[in-house]
């Protein structure tokens, strides 16, 4: 985990301020996102919410890269609205933008709220893990057997 941020991590923190403070509404679009691909180019991603459904900020801004041509995510951030300052603070990726993270954009790095500080963690560090099927593994994993104390 890194707590030193450049300027472009705080680019692209602002780009999904900025996204949240023109879109939030406190049920269809709680969080924003920012994504850097490896052109430079930041592409914005908003959630999506209904009685139903609910779509992630971070899985739109995947989409936008992707349909722009990118091929390679370097870093991305999600905020949401602070209830008390009004402010956008960075938020952590759910379980399924983390899956999505680790297949199109492996090797980039994820703002992060460490409890309360701001970090940079690389993919193994936010997924270390991963999902996957059996067959895309290069090892056997033997029957559990109980053991005793």
């Amino acid at each position: 985990m890194n707590t030193v941020l450049d300027p472009l991590d705080i680019d692209l923190y602002r780009a999904a301020s900025r996204m949240l403070l023109a879109s939030h509404h406190a049920d269809n679009h709680r969080v924003a996102s920012a994504i850097r691909g490896a052109s430079g180019t930041i592409y914005l991603g908003l959630h999506l919410g209904s009685k139903r459904v609910n779509i992630c900020a971070e899985s739109s801004a995947i989409a936008n890269a992707r349909m722009a041509g990118e091929t390679h995510l370097s870093n991305a951030v999600a905020v949401c609205m602070n209830a008390n300052t009004g402010i956008p603070q960075v938020v952590n990726p759910c379980g399924v933008c983390r899956e999505l993270f680790s297949t199109y954009g492996p090797d980039m790095s994820v703002l992060v709220d460490a409890q309360g500080t701001i970090a940079k963690v690389t993919m193994a560090e936010l997924l270390p893990l991963p999902w996957m099927r059996a067959n895309e593994t290069d090892w056997v994993v033997p029957q559990p057997t109980a053991t005793t104390a």
